[in-house]
């Protein structure tokens, strides 16, 4: 069920505490009823993290609401990718070399559609992204030889680690980059997100509770 009150309460706090901040509502887990309930209660940002989940909950209603947008706050895999361009208005997971090359196909398709790069800032071996040190190397890389237009950077903190620590860290970073936007902050770090003016924030358990 779709939490219509916290919602709110977050878009207001949104409002006094930072510039242009959004919510995406993470609907991965959660059955296309609750996704309606949210378009009910006045959300059009979702946030799925696979592929064919997506496919099943979002191809319908995006032809009943054209004014939803759908991100990838997931993993995605190389043979998927022509299947998400179609699908997906906003990319945050943008991981490697080998992805950018297979979004660089779809120049058409993505013209109009943000890509974020995910950074490893714990440098953790079981988790997606790119290395800080190897950050700089990527964002040309993506941008010179692959022609993508990247609009910011995110980042998943260690669960044990402060996560101010890896927001000030990913904030530098993209700073040094030339890069404004930050996709940074879910449901048990948001607050903390806030201090550094992202542009998306990333909730589906304070949303739509536990997922199924």
């Amino acid at each position: 069920m779709f939490n219509e009150l916290k919602f709110a309460e977050i878009k207001d706090l949104l409002k006094k505490k930072t510039e242009f901040c959004q919510i995406i509502a993470v609907s991965k887990n959660h059955p296309k009823e609750s996704v309606k309930e949210a378009i009910q209660s006045g959300v059009f940002i979702f946030g799925e993290n696979r592929v064919l989940e997506a496919k099943h909950k979002f191809v319908e209603l995006k032809k009943l609401y054209p004014e939803i947008e759908l991100h990838l706050t997931g993993p995605l895999q190389s043979n998927k990718v022509k299947e998400a361009v179609k699908l997906f208005d906003v990319f945050h997971t943008l991981d490697r070399e080998k992805i950018a090359v297979e979004f660089s196909k779809y120049q058409n398709e993505i013209k109009n559609k943000k890509i974020f790069i995910q950074v490893n800032t714990g440098e953790e071996q079981n988790k997606s992204g790119v290395s800080p040190k190897q950050l700089r190397d990527f964002v040309n890389f993506c941008l010179h030889e692959q022609k993508l237009k990247i609009n910011g950077l995110m980042c998943i903190p260690p669960m044990q680690d402060d996560p101010k620590i890896h927001f000030k860290m990913l904030q530098e970073l993209a700073n040094s980059n030339n890069l404004r936007n930050l996709s940074i902050g879910m449901s048990g770090d948001y607050l903390q997100a806030l201090d550094y003016n992202p542009a998306y924030i990333r909730l589906g358990t304070i949303l739509f509770g536990k997922r199924q």
